[in-house]
């Protein structure tokens, strides 16, 4: 497919799917909350187990907060494991037990103690004149995980494509109808690295975005570069399409 041809179908995906509730996508969980704080506690919370089928993780998300009273921020801040580790009781998500849940959870209060805000642990390392987030996102993944990985959030050094994280950015980072960029004066989504798992890493090679075999972080910077022809200022504004590209049975794949 052409460059022009290319760049008309990948923009007539984002018109299509941009739109509020388009999909049972679990961004939409995070709709559900007004207070910033909020935002982007749940928003990591529901990124870190964003694998797998997507009603069960909607199902999974929809019960931890509904425990802790759809008050992520004030829950985060003041968890007390004795007191608290109940309400985390038998909530098993797939790979992920309650000990992972509250790891989690302890690792972003130690992050809100150190820098008040995920926002700001994530601007430590940021630089405007960096060609993408590479380097914030290490720093944010391990000051969370104190570099234990357990799945949940990636070890960058180990070359995966942090497709769950990347997303997190992305709904922090961009503004529309599906993201909600309350990152967005400080973080320009230009600097954002496309959203990868094997689903985008197929539709992209049939696309003829990438020519390169491994589906790893370099794969992710290549695509996202190759995006930029098409939206340089927003090249991740795709991802929500292409994620539906193939699901959706109107197209061939």
């Amino acid at each position: 497919m052409k460059k022009e041809k290319l760049k008309e179908f990948l923009d007539n995906l984002y018109i299509k799917y941009h739109k509020k509730h388009s999909s049972r996508d679990p961004v939409w969980n995070l709709h559900r909350f007004s207070d910033e704080k909020d935002i982007e506690i749940a928003g990591l919370i529901i990124s870190c187990y964003s694998y797998g089928q997507v009603d069960q993780i909607n199902r999974f998300v929809n019960t931890f907060f509904e425990r802790i009273n759809w008050k992520p921020y004030e829950f985060t801040k003041n968890y007390q494991h004795i007191k608290d580790k109940k309400l985390l009781k038998n909530l098993y998500y797939r790979f992920n037990d309650e000990k992972d849940l509250a790891n989690l959870i302890l690792g972003i209060q130690k992050a809100l103690k150190n820098y008040d805000s995920l926002k700001n642990l994530f601007l430590k390392l940021y630089n405007e004149d960096e060609v993408n987030i590479m380097a914030p996102l290490n720093f944010f993944s391990n000051s969370i995980t104190n570099n234990k990985i357990y799945y949940l959030l990636p070890n960058i050094s180990k070359n995966s494509t942090a497709k769950r994280l990347n997303m997190y950015l992305r709904w922090m980072v961009r503004k529309d109808d599906i993201d909600l960029g309350i990152w967005g004066d400080k973080v320009s989504p230009s600097k954002l690295i496309m959203p990868v798992d094997t689903h985008i890493y197929r539709i992209s090679q049939k696309l003829g975005l990438v020519n390169r075999k491994s589906c790893d972080m370099k794969y992710a910077i290549k695509l996202t570069e190759k995006l930029k022809d098409f939206d340089a200022n927003d090249p991740v504004k795709y991802d929500f399409a292409l994620c539906h590209l193939g699901i959706d049975k109107s197209y061939e794949f």
